[in-house]
């Protein structure tokens, strides 16, 4: 059996990428930092499912989280296969209206802890000749939007130029980029949610199909959704200026998608 490590495992798209690796009999290492949360999740799959859900408390906006799940990812007696960095989080309010230590922390999360943990997975994968890591970025990776768009931009770019890298060694790396998905996300930051058009809602469970489908084919980016297609292909003909108005006002409306 294979073994899965995620991080944000216990909402969201990371539950969703729980769920459908366990009933396909993947072995987990589920992270997060709530670790009741971890622990009856581990619980609910391994009875559900009867696969081996081992428990890691982590927390990657500190060195110790992400130097924790490093060490575990670089364990060659208990290989992990697929990893998926989820964890992320918004911040509500325009530049400058957010404190500087929260836009580093979330520097941390999104980019300091995707580069150390993918670093430390395809370490041991690419020994194995075998494996795979999912970064999930944001279509709004597409549009200048403050630092929530930079830095799943910075995902993007990143995933994609290690995949060059790594063709050829059986180790495939792929950013996937959702819209707006039915979690607990917005919540979280505190930003509503009643003013989104119900056509640009994703379903969680739907969003991950898609994704390891696409890993599957050795995609290096998946927008798993054609509705987000659509709107992603218009970011590369709008002009840069006109597409900064728009993802201006759409980011006051709505917020950060994912």
């Amino acid at each position: 059996m294979t073994t899965a490590l995620i991080t944000g495992a216990t909402a969201g798209i990371g539950a969703a990428f729980a769920r459908r690796l366990a009933a396909d009999g993947h072995n987990l290492v589920l992270v997060a930092r709530d670790e009741k949360r971890l622990h009856e999740q581990a619980t609910e799959l391994h009875d559900r499912h009867g696969v081996e859900a081992e428990v890691l408390r982590a927390d990657l906006a500190e060195d110790a989280g992400i130097a924790a799940v490093e060490e575990r990812l670089a364990d060659r007696k208990h290989p992990v296969d697929l990893l998926v960095n989820n964890a992320g989080f918004g911040n509500k309010g325009a530049f400058l209206d957010v404190p500087m230590a929260d836009e580093l922390k979330m520097l941390k999360v999104h980019c300091e802890a995707v580069l150390r943990l993918t670093s430390a997975a395809v370490g041991v994968m690419r020994e194995r000749k075998r494996g795979g890591v999912v970064n999930v970025a944001s279509v709004a990776a597409f549009v200048p939007r403050g630092t929530y768009g930079a830095s799943k931009a910075w995902v993007v770019q990143f995933t994609q130029g290690a995949a060059r890298d790594l063709a050829g060694s059986g180790v495939r790396l792929m950013a996937l980029c959702p819209g707006f998905v039915r979690t607990e996300f917005h919540q979280r930051a505190g930003m509503g949610t009643d003013n989104i058009p119900g056509w640009m809602w994703l379903d969680a469970d739907r969003l991950v199909d898609a994704a390891l489908k696409d890993l599957a084919r050795g995609k290096s980016l998946s927008v798993p959704d054609p509705r987000y297609k659509a709107l992603t292909g218009l970011t590369k003909i709008v002009p840069r200026g006109a597409l900064g108005r728009m993802s201006s006002a759409s980011g006051r409306r709505y917020g950060p998608t994912r």
